[in-house]
Protein backbone atom coordinates (compact mmCIF):
# COMPACT_ATOMS: atom_id res chain seq x y z
CA UNK A 1 0.00 0.00 0.00
CA UNK A 2 1.32 3.33 -0.95
CA UNK A 3 1.89 6.01 1.53
CA UNK A 4 0.59 9.95 0.82
CA UNK A 5 3.34 11.31 2.42
CA UNK A 6 7.22 10.55 3.09
CA UNK A 7 6.99 11.69 6.32
CA UNK A 8 3.43 10.53 6.90
CA UNK A 9 2.57 14.40 8.19
CA UNK A 10 5.16 14.26 11.20
CA UNK A 11 8.49 15.79 11.94
CA UNK A 12 9.70 13.05 14.04
CA UNK A 13 12.56 11.04 11.86
CA UNK A 14 13.68 8.08 13.53
CA UNK A 15 12.86 9.03 17.38
CA UNK A 16 10.39 6.62 17.81
CA UNK A 17 7.00 7.57 19.99
CA UNK A 18 6.56 11.02 20.40
CA UNK A 19 4.39 12.12 23.17
CA UNK A 20 0.95 13.66 23.04
CA UNK A 21 -0.25 16.78 23.20
CA UNK A 22 -3.93 18.05 23.52
CA UNK A 23 -5.52 20.56 21.10
CA UNK A 24 -6.10 23.88 22.19
CA UNK A 25 -9.27 23.98 20.40
CA UNK A 26 -11.32 21.12 20.61
CA UNK A 27 -9.40 18.85 22.42
CA UNK A 28 -7.82 15.89 20.78
CA UNK A 29 -4.99 14.40 21.44
CA UNK A 30 -2.25 14.88 19.01
CA UNK A 31 1.36 13.25 18.81
CA UNK A 32 3.72 16.86 19.23
CA UNK A 33 5.78 16.58 16.27
CA UNK A 34 2.19 15.92 14.05
CA UNK A 35 0.91 19.17 15.69
CA UNK A 36 0.91 23.08 14.95
CA UNK A 37 2.45 25.20 17.12
CA UNK A 38 1.65 28.78 17.59
CA UNK A 39 3.96 30.89 20.02
CA UNK A 40 2.26 34.13 21.15
CA UNK A 41 3.16 36.46 24.37
CA UNK A 42 0.50 37.89 26.89
CA UNK A 43 1.34 41.11 27.99
CA UNK A 44 0.64 41.78 31.96
CA UNK A 45 -0.92 44.88 31.11
CA UNK A 46 -4.13 44.47 29.19
CA UNK A 47 -4.81 48.36 28.35
CA UNK A 48 -2.55 48.99 25.20
CA UNK A 49 -2.16 52.76 25.40
CA UNK A 50 -0.46 52.60 29.62
CA UNK A 51 1.88 49.80 28.07
CA UNK A 52 3.53 51.90 25.60
CA UNK A 53 3.47 55.07 27.56
CA UNK A 54 4.90 53.59 30.79
CA UNK A 55 7.60 51.78 27.63
CA UNK A 56 8.70 55.31 26.43
CA UNK A 57 9.77 56.15 30.56
CA UNK A 58 11.66 53.24 30.35
CA UNK A 59 9.57 50.89 32.58
CA UNK A 60 10.33 47.50 31.46
CA UNK A 61 6.98 45.32 31.37
CA UNK A 62 7.37 41.70 31.89
CA UNK A 63 4.82 39.28 30.12
CA UNK A 64 4.21 35.63 29.09
CA UNK A 65 4.67 33.18 26.59
CA UNK A 66 2.12 31.16 25.81
CA UNK A 67 2.55 28.10 23.45
CA UNK A 68 -0.84 26.58 21.98
CA UNK A 69 -1.11 23.42 20.12
CA UNK A 70 -3.28 22.77 17.26
CA UNK A 71 -4.42 19.70 15.72
CA UNK A 72 -4.50 19.96 11.46
CA UNK A 73 -7.97 20.15 10.95
CA UNK A 74 -7.94 23.06 13.43
CA UNK A 75 -5.17 24.93 11.74
CA UNK A 76 -6.51 24.50 8.86
CA UNK A 77 -9.81 25.96 9.94
CA UNK A 78 -8.54 28.56 11.62
CA UNK A 79 -5.74 29.71 8.50
CA UNK A 80 -2.72 29.02 10.80
CA UNK A 81 -1.38 26.25 7.54
CA UNK A 82 -3.35 25.42 4.75
CA UNK A 83 -3.13 22.73 2.32
CA UNK A 84 -0.93 23.38 -0.68
CA UNK A 85 -1.81 23.01 -4.53
CA UNK A 86 -2.38 19.79 -6.12
CA UNK A 87 1.05 20.33 -8.42
CA UNK A 88 3.01 21.31 -4.90
CA UNK A 89 2.35 18.27 -2.79
CA UNK A 90 4.10 16.28 -5.24
CA UNK A 91 7.56 17.60 -5.29
CA UNK A 92 9.44 15.96 -2.18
Amino acid sequence: MGKKRKSRGRAKGDRGRSSCVQCSACGRMVPRDKAKRVTSRHSIISDRTLAQTLEKQGAIISGSVVDKYYCISCAVHRGICAPRERELRKER
